[in-house]
């Protein structure tokens, strides 16, 4: 072969591969995508199953199955042979205890589709990671070791799975190798588990006999079980309907996530398609506001797109200038969700410490953040026994049914119809640390009947008439402080200036309005909530409220804050050592609580959260009544 020969063959044989190399591209970019969770009890299998999966789906690199040979006869659990869960183990404490701690997410693909795995955690004190994993699920692969059947975890997973919306079930009967493929113990464990999952609700299920570490009937049919008559478990997964197909044929909802503004003549609203499908010339409503348009354009970064449907992220344009932000809910025009601030909601309490009814928290919903507040739970749920138990809180791992406030109308539909607007996450406002996973039941309808009454006179008006501006001290600090004390000065400096005012003093507000509560946690959280809507409502008649009253959490004087305009609460810190201030102990509460005969009394048995950042802190050690109740009125006539 001459050299032109030659060369023209390796451009022949250039140009086929890369065409191949395109038309797999192009392939492989069109392949629908299936998230899926393999769950169940501790030592069930699951990490095996997806190392199984990774190294049949030939996705291990020869380097890594070197490294795999090595850790498994250093640290794995199948003698010299290969053990596959140390491809989905990678934290050194689940290696070396031989479980799964945390969510580990893996990635394969197969000719038909590609995958994205989370491999969740089998100990019920992880629970809160196996939530996580399965939040995002369009599948779960439920997994039992043969030889000891349905357990409790398997009960609770399942339960979990359920209560999240996954409606895809395999029950994976594993390690069939170790029971020598009996069928008859299959059927007895289908059997069993086919009783309880109807109890909960769960309709249909694909069970299938399976040895991760042989790997039977994963990718290919076992002859160790001609009884089986079913597919393997990677077609399964390769044919099975996928969430966004469903979402697809549901009305159209885009969550705003961020206003698109690159320059004076491009004004777009970004976000993910939740459900529908959307194109240019469709009718839409912004929620909450409710005010409707016409889509425009739809557009990526390749281009405008004729129509974007659920599972795309996209840009949307509206033919009006009207009010759109970040929060706010798209969708169709003549089918929109719903709003409002009171619902019924299923938890899952993620934290350590125990939900504290009353207590304000953040609540994310989508991309929608508000406030929010728990009430007592009607009841948990006992996943063993399904049987519905009265309790007072939510401990960690527990599952209940609550009624839940936000401080604004909130867009949502019921989580079984929709995940995006209907499933939500609590946030701690002291730690940021996320404390549940809620999905909305339905909204209450006290909160759909129960509307703002326009009035003609406004707080501007009250404040007006009084001219003076309104506002809340609120005073804050450990029993004998000083408060009472500084705050009744404060009054009579302001009441001879001619301002108006008014004294919420802690002893006496329990006298009448809190006459009912204790000194709980919760029913010193209720206690704030209660005085801080009262100081709003006189706020709105234009007068300075003067508030004294221990307030001991951080959580709760910010949701006060949160009640009130920008500006309007001053929080006055009378910073007041608890040596000092139990010396003092002028109403004897001190050696009560030492000695045990008052239970709950803040500094002894019950912390205090000093306040961060006080507009106004009093050191009652080095300042007297009279300077600081001059300090603080300086403050607030300078503020005003």
């Amino acid at each position: 072969m001459s050299d032109i020969e030659t060369k023209e063959a390796v451009y022949v044989t250039d140009a086929l591969i890369a065409e191949d190399i395109d038309a797999y591209l192009v392939s492989h970019e069109h392949k629908t995508m299936l998230r899926f969770i393999t769950c169940g009890s501790v030592d069930d299998g699951k990490s095996t199953l997806i190392g199984r999966m990774l190294y049949d789906s030939k996705i291990i690199f020869e380097d890594q199955l070197d490294a795999l040979s090595a850790d498994s006869k250093k640290v794995g659990t199948q003698g010299q042979e290969i053990d596959f869960a140390l491809l989905v183990d990678g934290l050194a404490a689940e290696r070396e205890q031989g479980i799964t701690i945390d969510v580990a997410y893996r990635f394969f693909n197969t000719e038909k589709r590609k995958f994205i795995v989370a491999d969740c955690p089998g100990h019920e004190q992880y629970t809160r990671n196996m939530v996580t994993g399965a939040s995002t699920a369009d599948l779960a692969v439920i997994l039992i070791d043969a030889r000891k059947g349905v357990l409790v975890q398997t009960r609770r997973h399942s339960y979990l799975c359920h209560l999240i919306g996954i409606r895809n079930i395999v029950l994976a009967v594993n390690k069939m190798d170790l029971v020598d493929y009996d069928e008859a113990v299959f059927d007895a464990i289908v059997k069993e588990y086919t009783e309880f999952a109807a109890s909960i609700g769960i309709e249909s299920f694909t069970a299938m006999p399976i040895s991760g570490f042989k790997g039977d009937n994963i990718t290919t049919l076992s002859e160790n079980t001609p009884w089986y008559k079913g597919t393997t478990l990677v077609e399964h997964l390769e044919t099975v309907e996928v969430l966004s197909s469903v979402d697809a044929d549901k009305p159209f909802r885009l969550p705003v996530q961020w206003v698109n503004r690159p320059n004076l003549d491009f004004r777009g609203f970004s976000g993910l398609v939740a459900t529908g499908a959307v194109k240019a010339g469709d009718k839409i409503r912004v929620l909450p506001s409710g005010k409707t348009s016409t889509i425009t354009r739809v557009v990526t970064y390749d281009g405008d797109l004729e129509e974007a449907v659920a599972g795309q992220s996209v840009t949307v344009c509206f033919e009006d200038e009207i009010d759109c932000s970040r929060g706010s809910v798209i969708s169709v025009a003549d089918n929109p969700p719903q709003t409002a601030d009171q619902f019924e909601a299923t938890f899952v309490w993620m934290a350590d410490e125990a939900m504290i009814p009353g207590r304000a928290y953040w609540l994310k919903l989508g991309t929608q953040m508000v406030s929010a507040t728990v009430q007592e739970p009607k009841y948990t749920v006992n996943v063993n026994t399904m049987e519905r138990m009265a309790a007072k809180t939510l401990d960690l791992n527990a599952i209940g049914v609550a009624e839940l406030t936000s401080d604004k109308q909130l867009v949502f539909e019921p989580y079984a119809e929709n995940r995006m607007l209907g499933g939500f996450i609590l946030i701690d406002k002291m730690t940021n640390a996320t404390v549940a996973a809620g999905m909305i039941n339905f909204s209450l309808r006290r909160s759909q009947n129960v509307h703002w009454q326009a009035i003609d006179i406004d707080r501007k008006q009250h404040s007006a008439l009084k001219n003076q501006k309104p506002a809340v001290l609120w005073f804050t600090g450990l029993s004998g402080s000083g408060k009472s004390t500084i705050a009744n000065m404060v009054e009579k400096k302001l009441h001879r200036m001619n301002r108006h005012t008014f004294l919420l003093d802690g002893d006496n507000v329990r006298h009448g309005l809190n006459k009912d509560l204790g000194f709980t946690e919760a029913d010193r959280i209720e206690n704030i909530r209660r005085v801080g809507e009262v100081a709003k409502l006189m706020t709105d008649g234009g007068l300075i409220v003067i508030t004294a009253f221990i307030s001991p959490f951080q959580a709760d004087r910010e949701m006060v804050r949160s009640m009130l305009p920008e500006g309007e609460f001053i929080e006055v810190f009378i910073d007041t050592p608890l040596k000092v201030a139990e010396a003092r102990d002028v109403k004897g509460l001190y050696k009560k609580a030492r000695s045990g005969e008052l239970k709950n009394f803040t500094g002894i048995d019950s912390p205090y959260e000093a306040p961060r950042n006080p507009e106004v802190r009093i050191d009652t050690t080095v300042l007297s009544p009279e300077d600081a109740a001059n300090l603080i009125v300086d403050t607030l006539l300078g503020d005003a």
